[in-house]
């Protein structure tokens, strides 16, 4: 149960994420908002890899 828990509350983490950015940030660039949203994605499928997968 406490990985279930992890996994959940780090894709919540990683909504937040996107979503604030978009619109804070880039919410008139179409092209700039995908690439940072792939850049988001990636940067944190890294630290799930390196951090969570043991979890």
């Amino acid at each position: 149960m406490e990985r279930h828990t992890a996994v959940v509350l780090y894709v919540l983490a990683l909504v937040v994420v996107v979503v604030g950015v978009d619109v804070l940030f880039f919410r008139h660039l179409f092209w700039g908002r995908l690439l940072v949203n792939v850049g988001i994605v990636l940067v944190f499928g890294a630290f799930y890899i390196r951090f969570l997968k043991g979890v």
